[in-house]
């Protein structure tokens, strides 16, 4: 579980990044998840942009990326999910 002090220097990391995954209607599948844990193992902090054609709840899709990929989110905001996973060949990111 993420402090708040560790979530906003997530937030000030992840400002510049754009998202790299798109939850269209379709929802969340596995193959989804499994590109989405693979890309948090490479970079640790993505975002994934939810589009407007997907009639689920942001929270609700946000949770299920995450219990699925066994990442924290560190913010839902609008249709943008920043997701955080501690790498464990790639490290990159010191938490405060």
């Amino acid at each position: 579980m993420l402090t708040s002090k560790e979530k906003k220097f997530l937030r000030k990391e992840s400002h510049h990044i754009q998202p790299i995954f798109q939850v269209g209607k379709g929802g969340v599948n596995p193959n989804m998840t499994t590109q989405i844990a693979e890309a948090l193992e490479k970079r640790e902090l993505i975002k994934v942009s939810i589009l407007q054609n997907n009639f689920d709840d942001n929270q609700v899709v946000a949770e299920e990326i995450s219990s699925q990929t066994k990442a924290e989110i560190v913010q839902v905001i609008g249709n943008i999910v920043i997701l955080y996973k501690e790498s464990i060949n790639n490290k990159q990111i010191e938490l405060p």
